[in-house]
């Protein structure tokens, strides 16, 4: 076990967080504990889509080890995709109000080190529920026992690991949402569920709070069906507000893994996702604020500030957007915006009006123009870093007919959306053309690099 928690890593100095639990809730021996959650991961395959949130139980291995696995092998197929996890767990050694940040720099198991990720720190220090509380952290097996799994599925990540004391599910939401990111961002939620009551008993219970969990049923979970109820309870406001939606993957208890019957504690895996195209259920409302909006610009030379109560809770929340207009396949005006600042009806309806208005390529779309357009939006997913050696390497790495990319040279930046692959469906040609658009020679590498995704909506 390491015990020294000051030491000096690749020239810099940190501070460790050593492992507090090993040799209790999980093996010490780095080979033992290797095979042992190989052996649970072996005996849970399952195959779901790759989730962007998990919960999952955190008692000892013998006792959980087998539930958490089922959620734990879903996220296998991204191994290489997930550079950060934020993990949150209930605190059951010290009282504290709201979440604790640690104060070390690495967390260590027998497995190896874990940095913290120091820009996902920054973003959420200053809030005012966030403190630095090391004894959060010290004791702590919450969110100690999901380290070994997640080093065994995942390739390289780091950490932000908040341990949750008395806080509300809008404060752990605005935590949450300052650090979502995108599909290289995993949350990870731990809890348990019903403890020491008979196994039938727990079996009643623990299938009402799946049921809740699924649905979304915030109120109908709270201590006595789960410990991690707070953290749980903030990461479901969430899903309900991004329209996502979650999968029951293993509910069972002690009595059903290593341990008697007469009193139980329960576990449970879930994988949390964004359902399957959440906008184009709206893609009339949407396409018609487009409209709207371009309408409105012929008249006022201002586009449409929609009404948002008017409108369901996912057009409400930011989204970033391209709106394209063609008239005989013809591009006549694309902009849009790669970050998402306002809420999507917003984006949609401004981005339609600088499209028809304000395309620097284009002269003003006219109404005569207008009658014959044909317009489509593109909701984009939030943009995640590649990392590539070279343009070769960034070519390989691209996925044709799915990414959108964004590439940086000093002041010089352009993206293509994922549907310019329909008439650049080679990789090489794809980014070459892009490079031309953002004024950068044949001959020149980009410096940075940035994929995304994208659900496109169309008139036509």
């Amino acid at each position: 076990m390491i015990t020294d928690n000051n030491i000096r890593l690749s020239g810099q100095s940190i501070k460790i967080r050593p492992p507090a639990v090993a040799g209790m809730f999980y093996p010490l021996a780095r080979e033992e504990l290797e095979h042992s959650v190989r052996e649970y991961l072996d005996q849970a395959k399952v195959d779901i889509p790759p989730p962007k949130a998990i919960i999952a139980p955190h008692a000892g291995y013998i006792y959980s080890g087998p539930v958490a696995a089922a959620v734990y092998d879903s996220l296998i197929p991204i191994r290489q995709r997930i550079k950060k996890v934020v993990l949150l767990g209930p605190a059951h050694r010290v009282y504290l109000q709201g979440l604790a940040l640690p104060d070390a720099t690495v967390f260590a198991t027998p497995l190896g080190k874990i940095e913290i990720n120091k820009e996902l720190v920054d973003r959420i220090r200053d809030l005012p529920q966030v403190c630095t509380m090391a004894s959060a952290h010290a004791q702590e097996h919450s969110l100690e026992v999901h380290l070994p799994f997640l080093q065994m599925v995942l390739d390289n990540f780091t950490l932000l690991p908040l341990v949750v004391g008395d806080a509300d599910q809008e404060q752990v939401a605005e935590v949450l949402t300052a650090v979502w990111g995108g599909d290289e961002t995993l949350i990870v939620i731990s809890s348990d569920l019903s403890h020491y009551h008979t196994y039938q008993t727990a079996r009643k219970l623990d299938a009402a709070t799946s049921d809740a969990i699924k649905n979304l049923q915030l109120d109908e979970i709270g201590p006595e069906q789960a410990c991690g109820c707070r953290p749980m309870r903030g990461l479901l406001r969430l899903a309900k507000l991004k329209n996502m939606e979650i999968r029951v993957l293993d509910v069972r208890n002690s009595g059903d893994t290593a341990g008697g019957r007469d009193q139980v504690v329960g576990y449970g895996a879930y994988s949390v996702h964004y359902r399957e195209a959440p906008v184009t259920q709206y893609a009339r409302e949407l396409l018609s604020v487009a409209r709207q909006s371009i309408e409105q610009g012929f008249k006022t030379r201002q586009p449409l500030q929609p009404d948002l109560n008017r409108y369901a809770e996912v057009l409400r929340e930011p989204a970033a957007t391209f709106v394209t207009l063609k008239i005989n396949s013809s591009l006549r005006g694309c902009i849009g915006t790669t970050q998402a600042v306002q809420p999507l009806v917003l984006s949609v309806a401004d981005s339609a009006y600088k499209a028809a208005f304000q395309d620097p390529r284009f002269q003003s779309l006219t109404e005569a123009e207008y009658r014959q357009v044909d317009l489509s939006i593109s909701v984009l997913t939030p943009p995640v870093e590649i990392n590539f050696a070279s343009e070769s390497d960034l070519i390989r790495q691209l996925q044709p007919g799915v990414d959108g990319l964004i590439i940086e040279s000093g002041n010089k930046r352009a993206t293509f959306l994922p549907e310019v692959w329909d008439s650049l469906p080679a990789a090489g040609d794809f980014l070459r053309q892009l490079k031309s658009k953002a004024g950068m020679d044949k001959n020149q590498t980009p410096k940075k690099a940035w994929r995304y995704h994208s659900q496109h909506i169309s008139d036509k």
